[in-house]
């Protein structure tokens, strides 16, 4: 090898391992990222597991880009605000939200969302009265979706 070549695979070397943490750091999940987006939602209160709320995945998702969910509020929709759905491992946790008026008839959503990877999916419905109630669910992933 000579010495032009030396100093060329030595330029791509050093650029590549120079490069890779800023893509690392946008590919890999926050812990933190899940409270925070958790919080600016729900304002700091704890919402309160309950069976009122019903989130539908796959056990197994056999692609993370589209992954079917349906969630549904047991109340009468005068009394829930809105939806919202996080998967606590993903590069942005918060998925989406959904609000309800009483023209909707009854508080239910069927989508699909990303999951980058196995990650648990959080459903959130807000109450009128400024509660939240929850309802979570393990969803593994063996097919990469939005990493």
């Amino acid at each position: 090898m000579d010495r032009r070549n030396f100093l060329k695979t030595m330029s791509i070397a050093v650029s590549v391992v120079a490069v890779s943490p800023t893509f690392s750091k946008k590919a890999h999940a926050n812990p933190d990222k899940f409270q925070q987006a958790l919080m600016k939602i729900t304002g700091g209160k704890t919402p309160t597991p309950s069976d009122k709320v019903q989130l539908k995945a796959p056990e197994i998702a056999e692609n993370g880009a589209v992954v079917p969910i349906k969630v549904l509020v047991n109340l009468p929709v005068e009394q829930v605000k809105a939806i919202h759905v996080f998967a606590k491992d993903n590069p942005n946790p918060y998925v989406f939200s959904i609000y309800f008026t009483p023209q909707n008839g009854r508080a239910f959503i069927s989508t699909r969302i990303k999951l980058a990877k196995t990650t648990v999916v959080h459903a959130l419905a807000e109450l009128n009265d400024g509660s939240f109630l929850e309802a979570s669910q393990k969803v593994k992933v063996t097919i990469g979706g939005c990493g």
